[in-house]
């Protein structure tokens, strides 16, 4: 699959499981965290398959997961949860980019 298609496809559907995740919580302004929260998923997901590293598609997309969350993490002072789905969703659609990104 192409490499743009299948970023755009996968920074997509991350981008809205994780707003689907936050919709249960209580926040100040919610609608700009979740557009935050989409727009940085939204990258990582688009961002891994177009990298080309000399490493496992896995750890590439679980370093630009890592990367990508710190800033969102920092500003909000809630690391676990942001940098935890950010690694994971990372490492997934490394994974799955390195089985279906030719």
């Amino acid at each position: 699959m192409n490499p743009f298609v299948f970023g755009t496809t996968a920074g997509l559907i991350f981008g809205i499981l994780d707003v689907l995740l936050m919709i249960p919580l209580h926040l100040p302004d919610k609608k700009t965290a979740m557009i935050g929260a989409f727009l940085s998923r939204f990258a990582i997901g688009f961002l891994i398959p177009l990298i080309k590293a000399p490493l496992p598609p896995w750890l590439i997309g679980g370093m630009v997961g890592l990367l990508v969350s710190l800033s969102d993490a920092v500003i909000t002072k809630t690391y676990a949860p942001i940098i935890g789905v950010g690694i994971l969703g990372g490492v997934i659609v490394g994974w799955a980019s390195g089985k279906w990104v030719g």
